[in-house]
């Protein structure tokens, strides 16, 4: 029996068993990816649809996506790629490829705008060594590296990456210990001390879906944008009024069809709160 030491789950997984994400499998000694190099998804992509709008805009970035991720989002977007029933599929059917090959791909977009790689569509840390391996290549030939993650993972693996990527986007999904715990399945308390170190390493911005009857009151967002506007830099400084927020729009998708659509006039109420305590407030889907 060996522990996985990603995320707050410590899934302990026997030789050959699958953890809660569905992307990394026990070994005798060790937990590994079992999605190393296997790609879903690939396409060049505007920078701000990450969403960065204050990382390098009006360029582009080659996306890559894998499959797994370590939340149950009911709501989620790309669900038959995280956490549907074809995520099994994919571990089969994949196409893999090598860091080498990924940065050769990335470079051939050069000419056509492209700035370096995101990782994205899954949950990518889930499988950070792909991210470390290939950014680091990335990185020699002066690629960016961006991660488009829930920010759910322990700092030791943030620790691992930090070196070689340039500017994340993380969902900050929500304010209250029963969103994240109870909805998502997720871990609250993880996701922030994520964030508080993400913006000592590189640029960050982040995003919350505005869920209606879950996250959608001033109150949490009052206390959601105060939180972040207090984010410190390395060296103790607050940096935390210029951390871009972008605040997005719910449709309903998946196992979250009972509610209508967030209302426009929500979404901007919201972001006008938001704006009481931060610089840069994005609406997004709306």
């Amino acid at each position: 029996m060996t522990r996985c030491h990603v995320c707050f789950r410590h899934c302990e997984l026997k030789e050959g068993q699958v953890g809660f994400c569905g992307a990394r499998i026990g070994l005798a000694d060790k937990v590994v990816a079992s999605n190393y190099g296997k790609i879903t998804s690939l396409a060049l992509d505007p920078i701000e649809k990450k969403p960065l709008n204050r990382f390098f805009p009006g360029t582009k970035i080659l996306s890559v996506g894998s499959y797994g991720c370590n939340l149950r989002c009911p709501f989620c977007q790309n669900s038959e790629i995280s956490w549907g029933k074809e995520v099994m599929e994919f571990s089969e059917s994949a196409d893999t490829i090598t860091p080498e090959i990924l940065v050769r791909i990335a470079e051939k977009y050069r000419p056509e705008g492209n700035i370096g790689i995101a990782f994205t569509y899954n949950e990518p840390l889930i499988g950070y060594e792909f991210i470390r391996d290939t950014a680091k290549l990335s990185h020699e030939i002066g690629l960016k590296n961006v991660l488009v993650t829930n920010g759910t993972a322990e700092l030791s693996v943030l620790e691992e990456i930090a070196p070689y990527v340039d500017a994340m986007n993380i969902d900050l999904k929500g304010f209250t210990e029963h969103y994240y715990n109870d909805l998502l399945d997720g871990c609250f308390e993880m996701t922030k001390s994520f964030i508080e170190e993400a913006v000592k390493i590189c640029h960050v911005e982040l995003t919350t879906l505005i869920i209606p009857r879950e996250n959608d009151s001033p109150d949490e967002m009052r206390e959601l944008s105060s939180w972040v506007s207090e984010l410190k830099d390395s060296n103790g400084s607050v940096i935390g009024k210029d951390v871009p927020l972008h605040i997005s729009r719910f449709f309903p998708r998946f196992h979250m069809t009972d509610r209508s659509a967030t209302p426009v006039k929500d979404v901007y109420a919201l972001a006008e709160i938001a704006r009481e305590k931060l610089n840069f407030v994005y609406t997004g889907n709306c």
